[in-house]
């Protein structure tokens, strides 16, 4: 392997750790997003309460990327639905950003 080619590789590495360590916090953060809108939609019964819930939750987990006024709440069979959708971008160099798209309905 010539030195440029090993060179190349340590680029395309450093640039997939990097990528990587941002995105790691992104996907914890939709874990935690999910677990408050289950828990809302399991513990609540109208439409403020669930966004209360869910609201008291993000305050414990440190989600900034949702709150719960941008939940849409629902009903179905008398069991209350929670849905989310949300975006997070992580910017790459330049114009480029690396755009993640999270859309989720509790059962």
């Amino acid at each position: 392997m010539s030195f440029l080619g090993l060179v190349f590789l340590a680029v395309v590495a450093v640039s997939v750790v990097a990528v990587g360590g941002q995105s790691v916090p992104i996907f914890i953060e939709y874990q935690a997003v999910l677990k408050a809108a289950k828990k809302a939609a399991r513990e609540g019964s109208t439409v403020p309460e669930v966004r209360a819930i869910f609201d008291r939750s993000a305050v414990i987990d440190s989600i900034t990327s949702i709150q719960g006024k941008d939940l849409e709440v629902t009903k179905h069979n008398e069991r209350v639905q929670v849905s989310f959708s949300y975006t997070r971008e992580i910017a790459l160099a330049g114009p480029a950003y690396l755009v993640y798209r999270f859309e989720k309905q509790t059962p």
